[in-house]
């Protein structure tokens, strides 16, 4: 069990597949999952906090 088998979490990272192992939609909240490169873009286009 590991990064060629298709049936666990670590080998649908290994092929970047989606499945029950690694679904798009959070368990607990129900809610899609944004991908990480989006969840980069997002967080630079933040503007920095000023310190007070």
């Amino acid at each position: 069990m590991g990064k060629g088998d298709r049936r666990t979490r670590r080998g649908k990272i290994y092929r970047s597949s989606y499945g029950n192992a690694r679904p798009h939609v959070d368990i607990v909240s129900g809610a899609a999952v944004a991908k990480p490169a989006a969840a980069k873009a997002a967080a630079k286009k933040a503007a920095p906090r000023k310190k007070a």
